[in-house]
């Protein structure tokens, strides 16, 4: 089998939440970061024939860029061979039990309390003030009637600070994310966040979603 450019860059996505990933049987991808905060699930156009785990999925890709375009054969139970032309790599499997990996189950959010959508651009801008002004924190605030994307630091009053209005509210909230956590392909996202300090971010452009949890000091009346 080969692998797509879609599928590649998804795994390097999904390298930067945990480097370690159990690939199950059949076409959808999951992983969990180590902290257990931010859980990633896509769906990818290969079906794998089988399950195996992959210790350092950045080697692993690494290995799969020094050939141009590489078939993956699966036949062997211990290691998975990547070959083109005269060239042959022979990459070996990871014990899953050394691998943090999703919970079966689905996730759902325990409730839905509120929604906007997030364009590329927004999120571009948003992360980029975050390295600008070295700020740690992002927060979906609502008040006066909107709903805002703010980049700062939460434990200075006096940070600077970056925002992007997303959306119209009723209510009022603060709620905050590490921006460090927000590890998403770029996309149009629409977000959904829970009062029970989980939000999703499903994709617009890819059968892909992250759970991403929020910080214990965020609030909602």
């Amino acid at each position: 089998m080969k692998l797509s450019d879609k599928t590649i860059s998804l795994l390097k996505n999904f390298s930067s939440i945990n480097q370690s990933i159990l690939f199950k049987e059949g076409n959808k991808l999951r992983t969990i970061s180590v902290m257990k905060n931010i859980l990633a699930e896509a769906t990818v156009s290969e079906e794998f024939s089988k399950d195996f785990g992959v210790y350092d999925l950045n080697q692993f890709l690494n290995g799969l860029s020094l050939h141009r375009n590489p078939e993956l054969d699966f036949k062997n139970d211990g290691y998975v061979v990547i070959s083109e032309g005269k060239m042959r790599s022979k990459y070996f499997f990871a014990d899953p039990n050394v691998i943090v990996t999703p919970p079966d189950k689905d996730i759902t959010l325990p409730s839905e309390d509120i929604c906007f959508e997030l364009s590329t651009e927004q999120l571009d801008k948003l992360l980029k003030a975050a390295a600008v002004y070295q700020l740690p924190d992002i927060s979906a605030v609502g008040e006066g009637g909107v709903i805002k994307l703010l980049v700062k630091d939460k434990k200075n009053d006096t940070s600077n600070d970056f925002a992007i209005v997303v959306g119209e509210t009723t209510d009022e909230f603060e709620f905050h994310f590490k921006v460090e956590n927000i590890k998403v392909l770029p996309g149009t996202y629409e977000v959904v966040v829970s009062k029970k300090l989980l939000s999703r971010f499903k994709s617009k452009n890819h059968d892909l979603t992250y759970y991403i949890a929020l910080e214990p000091d965020s609030n909602f009346s």
